[in-house]
This record gives structure tokens, sequence and C-alpha cells, in this order.
């Protein structure tokens, strides 16, 4: 009778832990992909919110399933550089430029129990993301990504919402 126990509770510890192994395979296949950015909202320390890439961004998110990752956001209509050369753009020109663009990219690990995505930064358009992880809490429904940015390129107080839809 001892044994049949012990039996039964190595199954049912094994049986446990394979679904806690199978967890964040699942939600990770379900984020290996490429995503449409559907809205980028920023709320200030006041709770205002903001739009900071206009009403209809653009962007792309990229998750592969070896791991990694590949963030570009815009904003759909920036200026263009009236002498046709970046490196003769006004001051007003590559301001536009920059707070009309944020891109990232580097590997990525879920984290299925807190909700999490670690965004490892490699490289980044605000080099200052450099290096770091970047942990955002997320939520995941009928293919729809959306994620909080607690550290965001305004600094501060200021958090971000950011939503993709699955392509």
């Amino acid at each position: 009778m001892m044994k049949y126990l012990m039996c039964a509770a190595f199954m049912l510890f094994t049986t446990l832990q394979a679904q806690n192994v199978k967890q964040p395979e699942k939600t990770s296949k379900q984020l290996v992909g490429t995503w449409a950015l559907v809205k980028v909202e920023n709320t200030n320390a006041d709770g205002s919110k903001t739009l900071p890439y206009g009403e209809n961004p653009v962007g792309l998110l990229v998750f592969t399933d070896g791991g990694d990752y590949a963030i570009q956001i815009l904003k759909a209509v920036r200026p263009k550089v009236a002498a046709g050369d970046k490196n003769k753009a006004t001051p007003a020109e590559n301001a536009a430029l920059v707070q009309g663009n944020n891109s990232h990219f580097g590997t990525y690990t879920i984290n299925p129990d807190k909700h999490s995505i670690a965004f490892n930064v490699q490289h980044a358009f605000y080099p200052n993301w450099e290096g770091h992880v970047q942990v955002r809490s997320f939520t995941l429904e009928n293919n729809v990504l959306s994620y909080v940015v607690t550290h965001t390129t305004n600094g501060g107080a200021v958090t971000a919402t950011v939503v993709w839809k699955k392509q």
C-alpha cells in the first residue's frame, strides 16, 4: 500500500511539473510570429493620457521561436526631411524623427505565472535601454497582446500601454 501511495504521489508530482513546463511553452508558441501595432497610450503621473505616436501608429513586433524579438514603432505621419538627406535635417526635423520612433531588439523570456515578458534589450533607438532588461506585464486574448511599459523613454512616472494584433 505504501509503495502504491508513493508511486501515485510521484506520478501526481510529475504530472504537475509537466503542466508547469507546458504553460510557458504554450504562451511562447502563442507569441511567436509577427504583430501589428494597434495603440500606444501613455499615462502621466497626474492620470492624464496621451498618444505619443498619434491616433494610428504603425509598428511591427516579431517574436521568434528561438527567443529573439524585434520591435519597431513609428508615428504614421512624420515630416519629410526637406533636404532629402537625413544628415542635413534641421533641428526641428530631427526632433520630430526622434520623437516619432522607438525601436529595439534582443532576446525575450516569458514568465507565465507572473504574466510577464522580459525583453533583454541588446540594441535600441533609445540607448539608455541597451544592456538592460525591460519587464512588462501582459495579457493575451483573441490574438491581441497588451503590455505595460513602466520605464518608458519619457522617464519619470509615465507608463505606457502598448497593444498589438497578431498578423
